[in-house]
């Protein structure tokens, strides 16, 4: 018979007690980290499961953190070209709703120092950044997206800004005559004629088309090389008679000059007398003719030549200049460089399309395109139209000072409204709401994966909460029985079975 003594059973309880103390922290990790296993060894057979779902789950929580990004990043873009059209609408109306002909020291109306106001407003949203990315400043959104005020207006040692070019367009397209690049020399006997002084050039007044119900008048043209009309007066016109000349000016918009026979003498404005022969009846319609076309070089035509020098300043790249000096008599237009003018947009310029040139996937099979560039043309086009506004001066000495500002101003209000088939603020608003669209759709169907896929990993590697807990108290229990039995047989010693001696 052999006797197993209580050092052999207290050695075992001890194993025990270890076991338990080993799967009672097994299952506290399981609890704490809801995962049945920490390894996917640990998985077994659904090891490669685990692994594909976890990394399907981890691609679409990048997914979903790329989404919250791009939103972040078109909700505040919609809020600045929200604001950028608002600018330009408070111009639109100051033009529509001005005063009287103010000039304060500077040459400028309260019109057009606020709007220099809203000019920096416009340009300082342009440069509006998210996180340390300019969003208007295409691919290249590490560098900002225009120039400051000060430059695009008034230049940057010798590059010349906005303020320098329209002076220097001005003097190319007035030339030196006053007549706006035109030529009318004196009557040929009973012919009158007006031409162009160069051909091809882009400066001045362009003919466009001479419409006549002179009785007895012959109008031709515009045809050579350059372009010129003529009219020739077989007889004398009826008194109210007519003759239109249509002229072209350097913003594309038109002006016609209409004059009118008279038997009186002095004419009245736009009227030439009926003379006794025909002869001097072409001298005087050359002389009214001339009178015309001076007053529109001294109005209208200041007006549209601004605006054609901040077209080409801020809707080229590069910008476009006179080339010169001189520049009254220049007839082409030169890429400006670096060295020599302000570049108002600093951003990247390629060929891809502004939306493309930020792209973003955020979803499976969910890539958007939500690019801007300040140069876009529904920006560069109201950039243009509020800066020369704010760019031009006026000398309260000049005669022709309101009506040119006027003239000016009308072309800002209409070109403010963009024309149909051109881009709009609203259009590129548009994009960037289907583009939020698409992300919210993606981040709600990154939301329901998420949750598919979680409750499917919880299928393999998770456990239930409720029976780990019961598991844990009743190991705890036999642990803290465990532990007692042990301490005592650990105490036990064979003098505590033999009788004590009796003497």
């Amino acid at each position: 018979m052999s006797i197993t003594g209580p050092g052999s059973v207290t050695a075992l309880n001890i194993q025990a007690v270890t076991n338990m103390n080993n799967q009672l922290n097994t299952l506290s990790t399981e609890l704490s980290t809801n995962q049945a296993a920490q390894t996917y060894a640990g998985l077994g057979s659904q090891a490669g499961v685990a692994l594909a779902l976890n990394a399907q789950l981890s691609a679409i929580n990048g997914y979903s953190s790329t989404a919250t990004t791009v939103g972040t990043t078109l909700t505040v873009a919609q809020s600045v070209l929200t604001q950028i059209g608002s600018s330009g609408s408070a111009v639109q109306q100051a033009v529509n709703s001005q005063g009287a002909f103010n000039l304060n020291n500077n040459g400028q109306t309260t019109t057009q120092a606020a709007a220099q106001t809203q000019l920096d407003q416009i340009l300082s949203l342009l440069n509006t950044q998210v996180g340390n990315n300019y969003i208007f400043s295409g691919s290249a959104m590490d560098q900002p997206s225009v120039a400051s005020t000060a430059d695009i207006l008034n230049g940057n040692g010798a590059q010349a800004g906005l303020t320098q070019v329209i002076a220097e367009r001005l003097q190319a397209d007035q030339g030196t005559n006053g007549l706006g690049r035109l030529v009318i020399p004196a009557a040929v006997g009973s012919t009158l004629s007006v031409g162009e002084d160069v051909a091809g050039s882009p400066f001045g007044f362009k003919l466009a088309s001479v419409s006549s119900n002179l009785t007895g008048a012959t109008a031709s043209g515009p045809s050579g090389s350059p372009p010129s009309i003529s009219v020739n007066l077989s007889s004398n016109p009826n008194s109210g008679d007519t003759i239109q000349f249509k002229l072209t000016l350097p913003d594309s918009t038109s002006q016609t000059i209409t004059l009118q026979a008279t038997t009186a003498s002095p004419p009245g404005a736009n009227q030439f007398t009926i003379g006794a022969t025909p002869t001097a009846t072409a001298a005087n319609m050359q002389a009214a003719l001339t009178s015309a076309v001076t007053s529109l070089a001294q109005t209208a035509l200041p007006a549209a030549s601004a605006v054609a020098a901040a077209n080409n300043f801020f809707s080229s790249d590069p910008p476009q200049r006179v080339s010169g000096p001189p520049f009254n008599t220049a007839t082409s237009l030169v890429s400006g460089t670096a060295a020599n003018t302000v570049f108002w947009y600093t951003g990247e310029n390629g060929s891809t399309p502004a939306r493309n040139t930020a792209t973003a996937q955020v979803g499976t099979a969910t890539t958007i395109a939500y690019g801007m560039r300040a140069n876009e043309q529904a920006i560069s086009s109201l950039v243009a139209n509020v800066a020369v506004l704010a760019a031009t001066t006026y000398s309260a000495s000049n005669p022709n000072a309101q009506a040119s500002y006027q003239a000016l101003s009308a072309k800002v209000a209409a070109n403010l409204d963009a024309p149909s088939g051109t881009q709009s603020i609203s259009d590129i608003e548009a994009d960037l709401a289907n583009a939020q669209t698409t992300v919210s759709n993606a981040t709600k169907y990154n939301t329901q994966t998420q949750t598919t896929l979680t409750d499917m990993l919880q299928g393999i590697d998770g456990v239930d909460q409720n029976k780990i807990g019961e598991e844990i108290l009743t190991i705890q229990n036999s642990l803290s029985a465990s532990l007692s039995v042990t301490a005592r047989l650990a105490q036990l010693s064979l003098v505590n079975f033999l009788a004590p001696s009796t003497g």
